[in-house]
């Protein structure tokens, strides 16, 4: 390829199609996770592969011999990459390519190949590839620009998405921390039916023309029925609206999600369920604190603290999380602190157990509290802890991102 030829750019289809990769380090890894979802049958040949490849061929993702190439590996491909260390083999892959018509990309020199592989990604149905001249920098900027441009909602193709409800998990607090399909599904609404504890700055984004149902569940002030959430969602996509029930952290952690999803179902709304990063991991994280840690812990557990150990409708068995010696992560707990804290060192846990209690985890306002089970309590009252809050019980409540 010249250098002052222009490409054309093209979709193959690959599927069930012979595709030889001579080459088998990092430049062929990465190539090889999108021929293999493209449905090409993929051929390496190779002196070594790297740890990767090797666990490809064992997983039967593709084939691979282990030594030099000759001519005539590319019999019967439809289409060869060239990724040796070594220039002269590179050559004579593109050489016996041209030969036989084969389109082959050369990794270490693109404009002497006769095709370059763009830089590529998918999004929501669209296959986008960006192509520099063999400028590869300069391709993957790009690509990676429209991407986020089409994520935020900036860039949009304005298909329209079909009426129905997806119930998304907004992630912790930062709005960053939201998936790509539930912020690409976000950009996509007529309605969004937001929670308190759903990220703002989402919200804030946007267009004029979508309605924002505000359905905040504020602890211990107004709330808005579980019915009327529910019917917020059904009526709006029976109108022929694309709804978006947009939660914080996950909607199947004490989200109600499932609630949701039943009344829809029911109601035969067609509905999407786009998990989110719970803050039952992720809070503890952003304040330097592993759930898990090797030789620690091997276990965590979840646990709602909106009804107090001693209320009938607790479904909790204290006593029994009181006797773990793992991670003990509760949600919901501030207000009622003393009655946990109690239950616990009643129950085996000793009261010099290390706390950590992380307000408005991931946001700006993040605030943090370090105490133990016998002082929390106290600490929580006389700091002005407040919600939303995630207290974190164990060994690594003790921990510190300057090395615990």
């Amino acid at each position: 390829m010249a250098a002052d030829e222009t490409s054309y750019l093209v979709g193959l289809n690959l599927t069930g199609r012979r595709v030889v990769v001579v080459g088998g380090g990092t430049v062929a890894q990465r190539r090889l996770g999108l021929l293999v979802a493209s449905g090409a049958r993929v051929h390496v040949v190779a002196r070594a592969v790297t740890p990767a490849v090797e666990g490809m061929v064992t997983g039967g993702q593709i084939t691979a011999e282990l030594r030099d190439y000759t001519d005539g590996d590319l019999d019967g491909a439809w289409y060869a990459i060239a990724c040796t260390d070594e220039p002269d083999t590179n050559a004579a892959v593109v050489a016996e390519a041209e030969s036989r018509r084969i389109f082959c990309v050369r990794a270490d020199s693109a404009k002497q190949g006769t095709a370059v592989t763009p830089a590529s990604a998918s999004f929501d149905g669209l296959e986008i590839g960006v192509l520099a001249g063999g400028a590869h920098r300069r391709s993957a900027a790009v690509r990676t620009a429209i991407v986020e441009a089409l994520q935020s909602g900036s860039l949009t193709d304005d298909e329209p998405h079909a009426a129905g409800v997806a119930l998304v998990g907004g992630g912790p607090g930062d709005p960053d921390l939201i998936t790509v399909r539930g912020r690409r599904l976000l950009a996509r609404a007529d309605v969004v039916v937001a929670d308190r504890l759903a990220p703002p700055e989402l919200l804030a984004e946007l267009g004029p023309q979508v309605e924002v149902i505000d359905a905040a569940k504020i602890p211990y002030g107004r709330a808005m029925a579980q019915e009327a959430i529910n019917a917020a969602l059904i009526d709006n996509a029976k109108a022929g609206k694309f709804v978006v029930r947009l939660k914080g952290g996950d909607p199947y952690v004490f989200g109600r999600g499932f609630e949701e999803l039943e009344a829809c179902v029911d109601a035969g709304v067609p509905v999407t369920v786009v998990p989110g990063i719970t803050s039952a991991i992720a809070v503890p994280s952003a304040a330097g604190i592993p759930v898990t840690h090797r030789g620690v812990t091997h276990e965590f557990v979840v646990v709602s603290g909106h009804v107090a150990p001693d209320h009938p409708d607790s479904l909790t068995d204290w006593s029994a999380l009181a006797k773990l010696r793992g991670t003990l992560v509760i949600l919901m707990g501030v207000e009622r602190i003393e009655k946990f804290a109690t239950v616990l060192v009643d129950g085996g846990r000793a009261a010099d157990t290390p706390v950590t209690v992380i307000q408005e985890g991931t946001t700006r306002g993040q605030r943090e509290l370090r105490a133990d089970l016998g002082t929390v309590a106290a600490r929580i009252r006389d700091e002005g802890i407040r919600p939303p809050a995630i207290i974190v019980v164990g060994p690594v409540a003790g921990f510190s991102v300057n090395g615990g």
